[in-house]
Protein backbone atom coordinates (compact mmCIF):
# COMPACT_ATOMS: atom_id res chain seq x y z
CA UNK A 1 0.00 0.00 0.00
CA UNK A 2 1.14 3.61 -0.44
CA UNK A 3 2.65 5.68 2.35
CA UNK A 4 -0.01 7.60 4.31
CA UNK A 5 2.16 9.50 6.81
CA UNK A 6 0.91 12.89 5.63
CA UNK A 7 -2.59 11.88 6.67
CA UNK A 8 -1.69 11.27 10.33
CA UNK A 9 -3.13 13.53 13.05
CA UNK A 10 -0.68 15.72 14.97
CA UNK A 11 -0.73 13.43 18.02
CA UNK A 12 1.02 10.70 15.97
CA UNK A 13 4.06 12.94 15.56
CA UNK A 14 4.54 13.16 19.30
CA UNK A 15 5.47 9.49 19.20
CA UNK A 16 7.62 9.45 16.06
CA UNK A 17 8.97 11.94 13.53
CA UNK A 18 7.36 10.65 10.33
CA UNK A 19 8.59 11.79 6.91
CA UNK A 20 6.15 14.18 5.26
CA UNK A 21 5.73 15.01 1.58
CA UNK A 22 3.13 17.75 2.12
CA UNK A 23 3.98 19.31 5.51
CA UNK A 24 1.50 22.20 5.14
CA UNK A 25 -1.56 19.96 4.66
CA UNK A 26 -4.46 21.07 6.84
CA UNK A 27 -6.59 18.71 9.00
CA UNK A 28 -9.78 19.25 6.97
CA UNK A 29 -7.91 18.25 3.79
CA UNK A 30 -6.48 15.16 5.49
CA UNK A 31 -9.95 14.13 6.57
CA UNK A 32 -11.30 14.54 3.02
CA UNK A 33 -8.44 12.51 1.54
CA UNK A 34 -8.96 9.67 4.03
CA UNK A 35 -12.68 9.56 3.28
CA UNK A 36 -12.02 9.55 -0.45
CA UNK A 37 -9.33 6.89 -0.16
CA UNK A 38 -11.71 4.59 1.69
CA UNK A 39 -14.28 5.06 -1.08
CA UNK A 40 -11.62 4.55 -3.75
CA UNK A 41 -10.28 1.38 -2.11
CA UNK A 42 -13.80 -0.06 -1.99
CA UNK A 43 -14.21 0.68 -5.70
CA UNK A 44 -10.87 -0.88 -6.62
CA UNK A 45 -11.75 -4.06 -4.73
CA UNK A 46 -15.04 -4.19 -6.62
CA UNK A 47 -13.75 -3.39 -10.11
CA UNK A 48 -10.29 -5.03 -10.22
CA UNK A 49 -9.12 -8.61 -9.71
CA UNK A 50 -7.27 -9.36 -6.48
CA UNK A 51 -3.57 -10.17 -6.35
CA UNK A 52 -2.76 -13.86 -5.77
CA UNK A 53 0.71 -14.82 -4.62
CA UNK A 54 2.63 -16.82 -7.26
CA UNK A 55 -0.50 -17.16 -9.41
CA UNK A 56 -1.28 -13.89 -11.19
CA UNK A 57 0.09 -10.53 -12.24
CA UNK A 58 -2.05 -7.44 -12.70
CA UNK A 59 -0.79 -5.43 -15.68
CA UNK A 60 -2.15 -1.94 -16.38
CA UNK A 61 -1.70 1.04 -18.66
CA UNK A 62 -2.58 4.68 -18.02
CA UNK A 63 -2.07 7.89 -19.95
CA UNK A 64 -1.59 10.45 -17.16
CA UNK A 65 -2.36 13.78 -18.76
CA UNK A 66 0.80 15.91 -19.08
CA UNK A 67 2.30 14.22 -16.03
CA UNK A 68 5.04 16.55 -14.83
CA UNK A 69 3.87 19.77 -16.53
CA UNK A 70 0.46 20.47 -14.98
CA UNK A 71 0.84 22.80 -12.02
CA UNK A 72 -2.79 22.76 -10.88
CA UNK A 73 -2.82 19.21 -9.47
CA UNK A 74 -3.76 19.30 -5.81
CA UNK A 75 -1.66 17.52 -3.20
CA UNK A 76 -4.51 15.09 -2.57
CA UNK A 77 -4.50 13.97 -6.21
CA UNK A 78 -1.15 12.22 -5.77
CA UNK A 79 -2.62 10.04 -3.01
CA UNK A 80 -5.39 8.91 -5.34
CA UNK A 81 -2.95 8.21 -8.17
CA UNK A 82 -0.72 6.19 -5.84
CA UNK A 83 -3.67 4.23 -4.44
CA UNK A 84 -4.87 3.26 -7.90
CA UNK A 85 -1.44 2.30 -9.22
CA UNK A 86 -0.60 0.29 -6.08
CA UNK A 87 -3.60 -1.95 -6.82
CA UNK A 88 -1.67 -3.33 -9.79
CA UNK A 89 1.77 -4.92 -10.18
CA UNK A 90 3.07 -3.39 -13.40
CA UNK A 91 1.80 -0.17 -14.95
CA UNK A 92 2.84 1.32 -18.29
CA UNK A 93 2.44 5.10 -18.17
CA UNK A 94 2.28 7.46 -21.13
CA UNK A 95 2.55 11.24 -21.45
CA UNK A 96 5.19 11.80 -18.79
CA UNK A 97 6.69 15.13 -19.71
CA UNK A 98 10.30 16.33 -19.65
CA UNK A 99 10.32 16.99 -15.91
CA UNK A 100 10.15 13.94 -13.62
CA UNK A 101 8.81 15.86 -10.63
CA UNK A 102 5.39 14.21 -10.64
CA UNK A 103 6.84 10.76 -11.23
CA UNK A 104 9.33 11.14 -8.39
CA UNK A 105 6.58 12.27 -6.02
CA UNK A 106 4.40 9.34 -7.07
CA UNK A 107 7.25 6.90 -6.42
CA UNK A 108 7.86 8.34 -2.94
CA UNK A 109 4.21 7.81 -2.08
CA UNK A 110 4.27 4.25 -3.45
CA UNK A 111 7.15 3.40 -1.14
CA UNK A 112 10.35 1.32 -1.28
CA UNK A 113 8.74 -1.81 -2.75
CA UNK A 114 8.20 0.02 -6.01
CA UNK A 115 10.60 0.84 -8.84
CA UNK A 116 10.38 2.48 -12.22
CA UNK A 117 12.11 2.63 -15.58
CA UNK A 118 11.70 5.68 -17.80
CA UNK A 119 13.04 6.56 -21.24
CA UNK A 120 14.33 9.85 -22.57
CA UNK A 121 11.94 12.41 -24.04
CA UNK A 122 11.36 12.34 -27.78
CA UNK A 123 12.85 15.64 -28.90
CA UNK A 124 11.29 17.93 -31.50
CA UNK A 125 7.81 19.38 -31.86
CA UNK A 126 6.28 16.07 -32.97
CA UNK A 127 7.55 14.34 -29.84
CA UNK A 128 5.72 16.84 -27.61
CA UNK A 129 8.45 16.56 -24.93
CA UNK A 130 6.98 13.21 -23.90
CA UNK A 131 8.47 10.09 -22.42
CA UNK A 132 6.98 6.85 -21.12
CA UNK A 133 7.64 4.77 -18.02
CA UNK A 134 7.04 1.42 -16.37
CA UNK A 135 6.17 1.49 -12.67
CA UNK A 136 6.32 -1.90 -10.97
CA UNK A 137 6.08 -3.70 -7.64
CA UNK A 138 9.54 -5.20 -7.12
CA UNK A 139 8.12 -7.96 -4.92
CA UNK A 140 5.80 -9.15 -7.70
CA UNK A 141 7.71 -8.60 -10.97
CA UNK A 142 11.30 -7.98 -11.99
CA UNK A 143 13.13 -6.45 -14.91
CA UNK A 144 14.56 -9.12 -17.14
CA UNK A 145 16.88 -9.03 -20.09
CA UNK A 146 15.75 -6.21 -22.36
CA UNK A 147 15.28 -2.46 -22.28
CA UNK A 148 15.48 -0.03 -25.17
CA UNK A 149 13.73 2.08 -27.76
CA UNK A 150 12.52 0.79 -31.10
CA UNK A 151 14.08 2.86 -33.85
CA UNK A 152 13.15 2.37 -37.51
CA UNK A 153 15.84 2.00 -40.15
CA UNK A 154 16.40 3.16 -43.73
CA UNK A 155 15.66 -0.15 -45.49
CA UNK A 156 12.29 -0.24 -43.73
CA UNK A 157 11.24 3.35 -44.35
CA UNK A 158 12.83 4.32 -47.69
CA UNK A 159 9.42 4.28 -49.48
CA UNK A 160 7.56 5.91 -46.60
CA UNK A 161 7.09 9.59 -45.68
CA UNK A 162 7.24 8.48 -42.02
CA UNK A 163 10.80 7.82 -40.88
CA UNK A 164 10.23 7.38 -37.14
CA UNK A 165 7.22 7.14 -34.85
CA UNK A 166 6.52 10.55 -33.33
CA UNK A 167 6.96 9.22 -29.80
CA UNK A 168 9.64 6.54 -29.71
CA UNK A 169 8.24 3.13 -28.60
CA UNK A 170 9.81 1.84 -25.39
CA UNK A 171 10.31 -1.93 -25.08
CA UNK A 172 11.21 -3.61 -21.80
CA UNK A 173 11.37 -7.23 -20.66
CA UNK A 174 9.86 -8.49 -17.41
CA UNK A 175 9.72 -11.74 -15.46
CA UNK A 176 7.06 -12.93 -13.02
CA UNK A 177 6.69 -16.52 -11.88
CA UNK A 178 6.96 -18.78 -14.91
CA UNK A 179 6.42 -15.97 -17.38
CA UNK A 180 8.80 -13.78 -19.30
CA UNK A 181 7.38 -11.12 -21.60
CA UNK A 182 8.07 -7.73 -23.14
CA UNK A 183 5.91 -4.63 -23.06
CA UNK A 184 6.10 -2.07 -25.85
CA UNK A 185 4.84 1.27 -24.54
CA UNK A 186 3.21 3.36 -27.27
CA UNK A 187 1.61 6.77 -27.75
CA UNK A 188 0.62 6.98 -31.40
CA UNK A 189 -0.11 10.04 -33.51
CA UNK A 190 -3.40 11.71 -32.47
CA UNK A 191 -6.26 13.15 -34.50
CA UNK A 192 -9.26 12.00 -36.55
CA UNK A 193 -8.78 13.78 -39.89
CA UNK A 194 -8.02 11.73 -43.00
CA UNK A 195 -4.39 12.82 -42.80
CA UNK A 196 -4.17 11.83 -39.14
CA UNK A 197 -5.73 8.42 -39.77
CA UNK A 198 -3.32 7.77 -42.65
CA UNK A 199 -0.31 8.86 -40.61
CA UNK A 200 -1.29 6.65 -37.67
CA UNK A 201 -1.88 3.67 -39.98
CA UNK A 202 1.61 4.19 -41.41
CA UNK A 203 3.10 4.30 -37.90
CA UNK A 204 1.44 0.99 -37.09
CA UNK A 205 2.42 -0.63 -40.40
CA UNK A 206 6.08 0.28 -39.94
CA UNK A 207 6.11 -0.78 -36.30
CA UNK A 208 4.60 -4.18 -37.08
CA UNK A 209 7.11 -4.72 -39.89
CA UNK A 210 9.97 -3.79 -37.58
CA UNK A 211 8.79 -6.16 -34.86
CA UNK A 212 8.27 -9.00 -37.33
CA UNK A 213 11.78 -8.63 -38.72
CA UNK A 214 13.29 -8.48 -35.24
CA UNK A 215 11.31 -11.56 -34.17
CA UNK A 216 12.35 -13.50 -37.26
CA UNK A 217 16.00 -12.79 -36.46
CA UNK A 218 15.66 -13.56 -32.74
CA UNK A 219 16.52 -10.01 -31.68
CA UNK A 220 13.70 -9.34 -29.21
CA UNK A 221 14.82 -11.64 -26.35
CA UNK A 222 11.29 -12.98 -25.97
CA UNK A 223 8.33 -13.76 -28.22
CA UNK A 224 5.62 -12.83 -25.69
CA UNK A 225 4.93 -9.25 -26.72
CA UNK A 226 2.33 -6.86 -25.36
CA UNK A 227 1.76 -3.66 -27.32
CA UNK A 228 0.32 -1.28 -24.78
CA UNK A 229 -0.59 2.36 -24.40
CA UNK A 230 -2.54 5.20 -25.95
CA UNK A 231 -3.11 4.24 -29.57
CA UNK A 232 -5.46 7.18 -30.29
CA UNK A 233 -7.72 4.79 -32.20
CA UNK A 234 -11.17 5.92 -33.32
CA UNK A 235 -14.23 3.71 -33.80
CA UNK A 236 -15.48 3.12 -37.34
CA UNK A 237 -14.81 1.43 -40.66
CA UNK A 238 -13.88 4.84 -42.10
CA UNK A 239 -11.68 5.59 -39.07
CA UNK A 240 -9.22 3.19 -37.42
CA UNK A 241 -10.90 -0.20 -37.88
CA UNK A 242 -8.48 -1.03 -40.76
CA UNK A 243 -5.55 -0.19 -38.49
CA UNK A 244 -6.89 -2.50 -35.78
CA UNK A 245 -7.25 -5.22 -38.43
CA UNK A 246 -3.55 -4.81 -39.22
CA UNK A 247 -2.68 -5.81 -35.65
CA UNK A 248 -4.91 -8.88 -35.90
CA UNK A 249 -3.46 -9.88 -39.26
CA UNK A 250 0.04 -9.66 -37.78
CA UNK A 251 -0.76 -12.17 -35.03
CA UNK A 252 -1.86 -9.88 -32.20
CA UNK A 253 -5.13 -10.01 -30.32
CA UNK A 254 -6.92 -7.82 -27.81
CA UNK A 255 -8.09 -8.68 -24.30
CA UNK A 256 -11.67 -9.98 -24.58
CA UNK A 257 -13.08 -7.89 -21.75
CA UNK A 258 -11.74 -4.67 -23.29
CA UNK A 259 -13.25 -5.13 -26.75
CA UNK A 260 -15.54 -2.25 -27.61
CA UNK A 261 -15.10 -0.51 -24.25
CA UNK A 262 -14.38 3.23 -24.33
CA UNK A 263 -11.34 4.40 -22.38
CA UNK A 264 -11.36 8.19 -22.63
CA UNK A 265 -12.98 10.30 -19.91
CA UNK A 266 -15.65 11.43 -22.40
CA UNK A 267 -16.45 7.73 -22.93
CA UNK A 268 -16.61 8.15 -26.68
CA UNK A 269 -13.51 6.28 -27.95
CA UNK A 270 -11.31 3.30 -27.09
CA UNK A 271 -7.96 5.07 -27.34
CA UNK A 272 -6.13 2.81 -24.89
CA UNK A 273 -5.45 -0.81 -25.85
CA UNK A 274 -3.50 -3.99 -25.23
CA UNK A 275 -2.45 -6.10 -28.23
CA UNK A 276 -0.92 -9.46 -27.23
CA UNK A 277 0.90 -12.08 -29.27
CA UNK A 278 -0.81 -15.48 -29.37
CA UNK A 279 0.92 -18.10 -27.21
CA UNK A 280 -0.90 -20.90 -25.40
CA UNK A 281 1.45 -20.59 -22.42
CA UNK A 282 0.96 -16.81 -22.22
CA UNK A 283 -2.61 -16.79 -21.00
CA UNK A 284 -4.94 -14.53 -19.08
CA UNK A 285 -7.05 -15.50 -16.10
CA UNK A 286 -10.78 -16.02 -16.56
CA UNK A 287 -13.29 -13.74 -14.88
CA UNK A 288 -16.51 -14.92 -13.25
CA UNK A 289 -18.28 -14.30 -16.57
CA UNK A 290 -15.97 -16.72 -18.38
CA UNK A 291 -14.17 -13.98 -20.30
CA UNK A 292 -10.53 -12.98 -19.99
CA UNK A 293 -10.02 -11.02 -16.79
CA UNK A 294 -9.43 -7.32 -17.44
CA UNK A 295 -11.22 -4.04 -17.73
CA UNK A 296 -11.34 -0.27 -17.63
CA UNK A 297 -11.19 1.55 -14.29
CA UNK A 298 -13.06 4.86 -14.09
CA UNK A 299 -11.66 6.76 -11.07
CA UNK A 300 -14.36 9.42 -11.28
CA UNK A 301 -16.83 6.89 -9.91
CA UNK A 302 -14.99 7.18 -6.59
CA UNK A 303 -12.95 10.40 -6.38
CA UNK A 304 -13.68 13.83 -7.90
CA UNK A 305 -17.17 12.45 -8.38
CA UNK A 306 -20.05 14.12 -10.17
CA UNK A 307 -21.73 16.56 -7.81
CA UNK A 308 -18.59 17.37 -5.79
CA UNK A 309 -17.78 20.56 -7.66
CA UNK A 310 -18.64 22.84 -4.72
CA UNK A 311 -15.99 21.08 -2.59
CA UNK A 312 -13.30 22.29 -4.98
CA UNK A 313 -14.88 25.58 -6.06
CA UNK A 314 -12.21 27.78 -4.47
CA UNK A 315 -9.43 25.83 -6.18
CA UNK A 316 -11.17 26.06 -9.53
CA UNK A 317 -11.72 29.80 -9.20
CA UNK A 318 -8.02 30.29 -8.51
CA UNK A 319 -7.12 28.51 -11.75
CA UNK A 320 -10.02 29.39 -14.04
CA UNK A 321 -9.45 31.64 -17.06
CA UNK A 322 -12.77 31.23 -18.86
CA UNK A 323 -15.23 34.01 -19.67
CA UNK A 324 -18.29 32.56 -17.92
CA UNK A 325 -18.62 32.95 -14.17
CA UNK A 326 -18.04 29.94 -11.94
CA UNK A 327 -20.64 31.41 -9.59
CA UNK A 328 -23.17 29.99 -12.05
CA UNK A 329 -23.86 26.39 -10.86
CA UNK A 330 -24.18 25.01 -14.40
CA UNK A 331 -20.89 26.58 -15.51
CA UNK A 332 -19.15 25.35 -12.37
CA UNK A 333 -20.42 21.80 -12.84
CA UNK A 334 -19.44 21.72 -16.53
CA UNK A 335 -15.94 23.10 -15.93
CA UNK A 336 -15.40 20.67 -13.05
CA UNK A 337 -16.63 17.60 -14.95
CA UNK A 338 -15.20 18.26 -18.40
CA UNK A 339 -11.95 20.06 -17.65
CA UNK A 340 -10.72 20.60 -14.10
CA UNK A 341 -10.92 17.06 -12.73
CA UNK A 342 -9.34 15.67 -15.90
CA UNK A 343 -6.32 17.87 -15.20
CA UNK A 344 -6.24 16.41 -11.69
CA UNK A 345 -6.20 12.74 -12.71
CA UNK A 346 -6.39 12.29 -16.48
CA UNK A 347 -8.60 12.49 -19.53
CA UNK A 348 -7.97 8.75 -19.96
CA UNK A 349 -9.11 5.82 -17.85
CA UNK A 350 -6.71 3.10 -16.71
CA UNK A 351 -6.96 -0.28 -18.47
CA UNK A 352 -5.76 -3.61 -17.06
CA UNK A 353 -5.61 -7.39 -17.49
CA UNK A 354 -4.78 -10.34 -15.24
CA UNK A 355 -1.93 -12.55 -16.45
CA UNK A 356 -1.56 -16.16 -15.28
CA UNK A 357 2.06 -16.62 -14.13
CA UNK A 358 1.93 -20.26 -12.96
CA UNK A 359 1.65 -22.88 -15.71
CA UNK A 360 2.81 -25.82 -13.58
CA UNK A 361 -0.24 -27.99 -14.21
CA UNK A 362 -0.21 -27.46 -17.97
CA UNK A 363 3.54 -28.11 -18.16
CA UNK A 364 3.42 -31.32 -16.13
CA UNK A 365 0.37 -32.61 -17.99
CA UNK A 366 2.06 -32.05 -21.33
CA UNK A 367 5.26 -33.80 -20.22
CA UNK A 368 3.33 -36.73 -18.79
CA UNK A 369 1.61 -37.18 -22.15
CA UNK A 370 5.02 -37.62 -23.76
CA UNK A 371 5.48 -40.86 -21.78
CA UNK A 372 2.18 -42.45 -22.79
Amino acid sequence: MPIYNDLRPLDDFKKKDYELFFPAMQPEVKKRIIQNLLTLRTGLRKDVARKKADENLLVASWNLKEFGHITQRLDETYFYLAEIIATFDLVAIQEIKSTLNDLNLLMRLLGPDWGYLVNDITEGQAGNSERSAYVFNKKRVELAGLAGEIVLWEELTHDSPVKQLKRTPYITGFRAGWKTFSLINLHLHPGSSEADLAYRRTEVTLLLKALQEKLSKGRLWNENLVLVGDFNLYHGANKDDPTIAAFNQSGYREVESLLGVDTNASQSEAYDRFFLTNNRYFTLAQSSTGRESGGVFNPFNYVYRDGQETVYQSHMKAQYSGKKSLDDPATLASYYRNSWRRYQLSDHFLIWFELVIDSSDEFLTEKLAAYT
